[in-house]
């Protein structure tokens, strides 16, 4: 496997990571009664999408194909929220912890690829980004299912 099919390979695993995460996004969005919620997850979604669109390019620089669509893991993740915030007394703070698990997970993916220590810095500086903002929004989560 050459150089670019590795990063590029790592780069999409990613990519079907963010489609998994807007998807969930989507998905929670639709669960919840709260506005200000509501526009939390839709923004997330937003952005997720964004991530997705900036890893696919990225992806083409190296002259690879993107990865389309969600995983199976992504799938029944979001089944088994669904499942669980229908019987759940709380179904808000039931997706704030889901949504949670997610984010911690993201960070950690990226992170992992970022300690790969020989990406192009075009791609560094792309995930460094994401990651950030994941991390931003995780932040943001805890604290919204502090008050919920």
């Amino acid at each position: 496997m050459s150089y670019t099919e590795k990063v590029a390979n790592k780069l999409n695993d990613l990519l079907e990571k963010n489609y998994d995460a807007e998807a969930g996004y989507k998905e929670a969005k639709d669960q919840v009664d709260s506005s200000r919620l509501k526009d939390f997850f839709s923004q997330q979604a937003q952005e997720r999408y964004d991530f997705g669109h900036e890893l696919k390019s990225e992806i083409r620089s190296f002259g690879q194909e993107p990865d389309k669509g969600t995983s199976i893991t992504g799938d029944a993740h979001r089944a088994w929220m669904n499942i669980k915030s229908t019987f759940s007394s709380d179904k808000e703070e039931t997706i704030l912890e889901e949504a949670i698990r997610g984010e911690k997970a993201a960070v950690e993916e990226y992170n992992e690829v970022l300690a790969e220590t020989s990406l192009p810095v075009s791609t560094r500086t792309i995930l460094t980004k994401h990651r950030d903002n994941i991390q931003t929004a995780l932040n943001r989560v805890n604290a919204m299912e502090d008050i919920a």
